[in-house]
Parts: C-alpha cells; structure tokens; sequence
C-alpha cells in the first residue's frame, strides 16, 4: 500500500521570524509530516508597490491590503532557505519550495530543491514552467481556478522539457475556502483526464476534506502549518496546529487501511 505524501506548507507562518520557522519545521516532524514546503520569493519578484485598485486584493481575508504589502509580510528570506534545507534534513524531512520566477529557481537549484512545486496562480506562466520543467525535477502544480486548457498547457510544457513525474493538486482558490466548494470528485477526474497522480491542496478547516480526497485516491495532501495561531500572521486563520495536524496525519493512516483496490470475493454458491 503506497503512503500519502503529507506535506506540511509553512508558508507566511514563520511571522517574520527564523527561529519560529526552524522551530515550525521540528513541530511538523513530531506531527507526522512527510515533507515541509516554503515559497521563494520577494515582493518586488511578484509585484509593483502600488495603491491603484488593480494591486490590491479585492475580497476576502485580506481585502483591501496592497498585494506589496502582504508579500512584504509574508515573504520567507532568501537568506533563510539555507538553513531551513538543512534543518528539516536533519530532522528527516524533504524540504522543497514553490519559486515564482526564475531568479528563485536558480536559489533553489544551487541548494539542491528535490521537488518543485507550482503555484494555482502560476499555472498559466509558461516560460517560468518550463524552466523549471527544464530542471527535470517531479513537479507538483495545483490547478486552482484554471480552465482545462490552462491545465493541459501547463502538462504539455512540462512533457516537452522531459519532465514526466507530475501531481495535479485540486485546490480552491479561497482563504479559506468553505468546505462546501471542495469539488472533491475532480480528484479521480483529473487522474482519468491528465494521466498523472493526483493530490488535494487544502485551504478547509479541519481534516474531513484531506480524509475524503485520500479516499478518493488522493496520492499528496498539503495543509497549511502553524506552530501556534495565537502569533498571528496572513495565513494563521487557515493553518493546523500541530495537535491538529498530528490528528489529521493518523486519521488519514487510518483511511489508506480502508482502500481496496482489485480485490474480488467470489460469491458462494448456494449448495456450498
């Protein structure tokens, strides 16, 4: 029986501080997780510190806040990535990192990322997936709010360079998202259409949408990770603590025991 891939996402949950981070990498350890993902990037890698409405987000948890200024929030340094690899190494995990341009994905390379993730929202960025395509690494690359094209696109960049082990992750684009647009059979639809392995990136709460995509044949689950959501921060509203995340990792355990695939029982004839 193959394991689910459980990723625990820090994201913006370091608050601005390293320890925070290399603390939130030995939590997520002791909780289960497989692998723990950052983002590279800065604001000026991403967008123009600009008031006009077009770089403001328009609804949501962050409504009103100029794109610059949650970036500049939120933003892992650069100068962090060295030690935050060598940390969850030490503490048995992989670390990997979602890069938004190019200049991110030349960091990552030179400090050996073994996965790339990409971004929803980057889907339809073909010159930066194909360059990371290029470095012919498994890629995992959550769908979000993209049409089928922009999907097949992106799979069709990424089998030009190469690069064949790819995920598609249903996600909802929404912060966080209600648990009633989780669209959870796309899961089983997306492996029949594309042909690749599957997975859920989750913005819920709590775990009974990562348990329904495991049996759905979800092969990754990434969830946001929070040492402790009292210290705040852009994406502490949607995060799991570690005892929350502890029990979502034992309950998903629990639901690959219950996954039967090609098992027939003969039926027992009468006068048997």
């Amino acid at each position: 029986m193959n394991k689910t891939f459980i990723i625990a996402e820090l994201s913006a949950n370091h608050n601005g501080s390293k320890q925070i981070a290399l603390d939130s990498i030995r939590a997520a350890k002791q909780a289960g997780a497989d692998a723990i993902k950052i983002q590279t990037y800065t604001a000026d890698t991403l967008t123009l510190n600009c008031n006009k409405p077009d770089f403001k987000v328009g609804k949501g948890l962050w409504e009103g806040e100029t794109f610059y200024s949650l970036y500049q929030k939120a933003y892992t340094p650069w100068e962090w990535h060295e030690e935050i690899f060598q940390v969850a190494h030490d503490e048995g995990l992989i670390c990997f990192s979602t890069p938004f341009d190019k200049t991110a994905v030349d960091l990552l390379e030179q400090l050996g990322n073994p996965i790339y993730k990409i971004a929803s929202f980057e889907i339809t960025d073909i010159p930066l997936i194909k360059y990371i395509a290029s470095k012919h690494k498994p890629i995992i690359l959550s769908t979000g709010i993209a049409m089928e094209e922009d999907i097949q696109l992106a799979l069709d960049t990424i089998r030009g360079e190469g690069c064949s082990d790819i995920t598609l992750l249903k996600c909802t684009s929404a912060y966080p998202a209600p648990i009633e647009d989780a669209n959870l059979l796309t899961i089983p639809d997306m492996k029949q259409r594309f042909g690749v392995k599957v997975g859920l990136s989750d913005h819920t709460e709590g775990s009974v949408v990562p348990m329904a995509a495991v049996a759905l044949g979800a092969e990754v689950v990434e969830k946001h990770f929070i040492i402790d959501r009292s210290i705040g921060g852009p994406d502490s509203a949607f995060s799991m603590e570690a005892n929350e995340f502890r029990q979502m990792v034992e309950n998903i355990r629990q639901v690959e025991t219950l996954k039967v695939v090609n098992i027939l029982v003969p039926f027992m004839s009468h006068d048997q």
